[in-house]
């Protein structure tokens, strides 16, 4: 099977130095494997995501000197079809609506959840039938009947250099650090990250998803979703993280450090190949 990987940015704000270090390594991935390169926008957040900063992407992206194959994937051009490949898990009973609102989860929660990327939710509303959902209410997946509805314990490959190896995805683990996540978003017609991502990998025929250390606790939801849908799992490399002088992880508001302040001071591509260390 070809290697097929993509780069996946959310068009709000300016490619970084962390930006560019996994653009260039997943192209050079790919490159060198003689595969596929795609370029995905990850824009279902319609508040946030702006046409502007998508044609930044783009422009920064070519001044580095990638190159994708196709043209650029928009998930907001989808969001109803990722909407309707929900009906089927509604229809096995593994999805109930949920009117909390994120004040409402903080008061139920008896200590903050440190170290994870969920704030796990205590299953306020897991009594309610999909017959009771109301116009606003978010959908949750019921994580415990999701995984009793799987025949065996979902597994992926991790290469990255933090997690190398085979995981399997343990039932407890899963209910206490990920717990019933939402679906599609509340009062929005738009689905979460990590479903739209998950049937965006499987339907452009990725095998390699190549992004950041800080996503790694993502996976075991999206691997998850993956053998619910029947879905291929692909494999995993999350690479280290680009950090500024206080080991801080890079973030969108860090534009001192974004591609475009760099390249009107001067910079190279090359440049800034040797600033993240390729």
């Amino acid at each position: 099977m070809m290697f097929r990987t993509r780069f996946a940015p959310s068009p709000t704000g300016p490619l970084h130095l962390g930006h560019a270090y996994s653009a260039l390594l997943a192209h050079d991935m790919a490159r060198a494997a003689g595969g596929a390169f795609l370029l995905r926008m990850e824009d279902t957040d319609l508040d946030r995501c702006r046409p502007e900063w998508e044609a930044q992407i783009v422009e920064d992206l070519a001044w580095l000197g990638l190159t994708w194959d196709g043209p650029i994937h928009r998930q907001s051009d989808k969001i109803a079809a990722y909407n309707a490949r929900l009906e089927p898990l509604a229809a096995r009973g593994l999805l109930y609506p949920c009117s909390c609102t994120r004040a409402d989860i903080r008061a139920a929660l008896s200590a903050p959840q440190e170290g994870v990327a969920f704030a796990v939710y205590p299953g306020t509303c897991r009594h309610r039938p999909m017959t009771d959902r109301q116009p606003g209410d978010a959908l949750r997946l019921n994580l415990a009947a999701a995984l009793d509805a799987l025949p065996e314990a979902p597994r992926f490959t991790e290469t990255g250099p933090a997690h190398a190896g085979p995981h399997q995805i343990d039932r407890t683990q899963a209910l206490a650090q990920i717990g019933d996540v939402v679906l599609s978003r509340k009062g929005e017609d738009i689905v979460a990250y990590f479903l739209a991502s998950a049937f965006d990998d499987a339907d452009q025929g990725i095998t390699h998803v190549i992004r950041g250390e800080d996503l790694f606790d993502f996976t075991p939801v999206q691997v998850i979703l993956q053998r619910l849908f029947g879905l291929p799992t692909p494999t995993y490399h999350h690479h280290r993280l680009i950090r500024d002088d206080q080991g801080k992880r890079l973030a969108k508001r860090d534009d001192a450090r974004a591609i475009s302040k760099h390249r009107a001071e001067g910079a190279t591509p090359q440049d800034i190949r040797r600033m993240v260390g390729l």
